[in-house]
C-alpha cells in the first residue's frame, strides 16, 4: 500500500451506509486506511453497513449529511468543522453532492485537503444545477469511477484533465470467490427464495434496489415476450430492497401477475449473501435504463464466473466484453432483451461456462478491491504531498 503519514486520519462523507456501490467503496477504503496504519471516520446518517465499518475498526460520525435542506447543510458544515478539528483529520473525501457542499466548506475552513469521487453521472439542465454538481470538482482532485464518468466530468465542467483520475470500483476477491462459498450456502439461499432443488430452468438474476431506472420492468416485459413466443422460459430472480418505494414494488407485482409470470419472475427482496446469489444464478442481468457510471452488479457476477446480459451504454461497455464475457443489449428495448435472453438460453450450459471463465479471469485482473484501494491511497498521498 502507499505510504501515508503515521498520524493519518481519513474522513469520508457519504449520505448513508445502507446499500450500494458508493457505500461499499466507502467501507473498502476505510478498511484499507486502517490496514495501512491510519484511522478512518465516516460521516453519514447511518445504515445497515455501519456494523461492517465498525468491525473493521472504523468509526461512524452520525449526522444528517444526506439532507439537501440549506439550513441542515449549514449545520452539517459546522458539525464537520468540529469533527475535523477534534479528530485531527488529515483529508476529507466526499462521495455525494449534498454532503460535498458541507464537507468542502468544512475542509476550506480548517485548511484540510478535499477530494471527491464521482460515483454517478450528474446531468444539469440549467446553470444552477451545474453549479450544484460542480462542487465535486472544487477540491484538490476528482476521482471518476470509470472512463465513462471521467469523460462526462471533462465535458461538463471546466477542469484540468490532470485533476481527474479514473479509479474503477473494486470487488473483494476474497469474498467473491467461488471456492470459498460452500454448496450449503447456495442451497440455503435457494430455499429462502422458494426455489425447488429439482427446478432445472436457467436462472437469471437482476441484483439491484427496486427503482425504475434499474430496469426491472424491462426484464418483466421481455419475459412476457419470451412466454408469448412459446420458447424455453428462464427463472428470473429480482433481488433488491424497495427502500420505501412501495408503490413501485406493487407495480412490479401487478406487472408480473398481469402477464401470468408468477412462476417465471420472483421478487426475492434484499440479499446479504451476493456471492451465493451469483452462484445460484446461471446468468446475471444488468438492464439499467440509464447509463451506469460503473455498475458493480455487472462486475461481481463475472468474478463469480457468470456471464452477464447488460445494457449497451455507460460503463458496462468497459466492464462487459460483448460475446466473450457476456452480451451487450440495446438499452430499454424489451424485444431486444427478449431476443438476447433467448439466445443466452440457447447457447447451452457449456458455452455459458466458458464465457464465465473468461469473465472471471478478466474481471479479477481489472476490478479487485486491492487495486482500487491502492490507487485511492496513492491519490491521498499525492494530494498530501502537493499540499506540503
Amino acid at each position: 500500500m502507499s505510504t501515508l503519514p503515521p498520524d493519518f486520519t481519513l474522513l469520508q462523507v457519504t449520505p448513508e451506509l445502507e446499500t450500494g456501490g458508493a457505500e461499499q467503496t466507502t467501507i473498502d477504503v476505510a478498511r484499507a486506511v486502517i490496514q495501512a496504519g491510519g484511522r478512518a471516520l465516516v460521516a453519514a446518517r447511518g445504515g445497515r453497513m455501519v456494523s461492517r465499518l465498525e468491525e473493521d475498526g472504523g468509526r461512524l460520525a452520525r449526522m444528517p449529511v444526506q439532507s439537501k435542506n440549506p439550513l441542515v447543510m449549514l449545520g452539517n458544515a459546522a458539525r464537520l468543522i468540529d469533527l475535523i478539528r477534534r479528530e485531527n483529520v488529515s483529508l476529507v473525501h466526499a462521495r455525494s453532492r449534498a454532503p460535498a457542499h458541507s464537507a468542502l466548506w468544512a475542509a476550506h475552513t480548517t485548511g484540510v485537503p478535499f477530494i471527491a469521487t464521482y460515483h454517478g453521472v450528474y446531468h444539469a439542465r440549467n446553470g444552477l444545477k451545474r453549479w450544484y454538481n460542480a462542487v465535486m470538482t472544487r477540491g484538490d482532485l476528482v476521482i471518476a469511477n470509470s472512463d465513462y464518468t471521467r469523460a462526462h466530468i471533462l465535458a461538463e465542467h471546466a477542469i484540468d484533465p490532470a485533476r481527474v483520475v479514473t479509479i474503477p470500483r473494486g470487488v473483494d476477491l476474497s469474498r467473491f470467490d467461488p471456492a470459498v462459498v460452500p454448496a450449503e450456502r447456495v442451497a440455503a439461499l435457494a430455499s429462502r427464495w422458494g426455489i425447488d432443488p429439482q427446478d432445472t430452468r436457467v436462472k437469471m438474476l437482476l441484483a439491484g434496489r427496486l427503482t425504475r431506472w434499474k430496469g426491472q420492468t424491462l426484464l418483466i416485459e421481455a419475459a412476457a415476450r419470451m412466454k408469448s413466443s412459446g420458447g424455453p422460459q428462464p427463472l428470473i430472480l429480482l433481488a433488491g430492497d424497495d427502500q420505501g418505494r412501495v408503490d413501485y414494488r406493487h407495480e412490479l407485482e401487478r406487472l408480473i401477475a398481469g402477464n401470468g409470470l408468477q412462476d417465471t419472475v420472483r421478487l426475492v427482496g434484499h440479499c446479504d449473501d451476493m456471492p451465493a446469489a451469483y452462484l445460484l444464478a446461471d446468468i446475471a442481468c444488468a438492464p439499467s435504463l440509464d447509463p451506469e457510471a460503473f455498475g458493480r452488479t455487472a462486475v461481481e457476477p463475472q468474478i463469480m464466473g457468470r456471464p452477464v446480459l447488460a445494457a449497451d451504454h455507460g460503463a458496462t461497455r468497459e466492464t462487459v466484453v460483448d460475446g466473450e464475457t457476456g452480451w451487450l443489449v440495446k438499452a430499454g428495448d424489451a424485444e431486444a432483451w427478449a431476443t438476447a435472453m433467448t439466445h443466452a438460453l440457447d447457447v447451452g450450459t457449456a458455452h455459458r461456462r466458458d464465457m464465465g471463465q473468461q469473465a472471471a479471469a478478466r474481471a479479477r485482473q481489472l476490478y479487485s478491491v486491492d487495486a482500487m484501494c491502492e490507487a485511492t491511497l496513492s491519490v491521498y498521498a499525492r494530494v498530501l504531498e502537493a499540499r506540503r
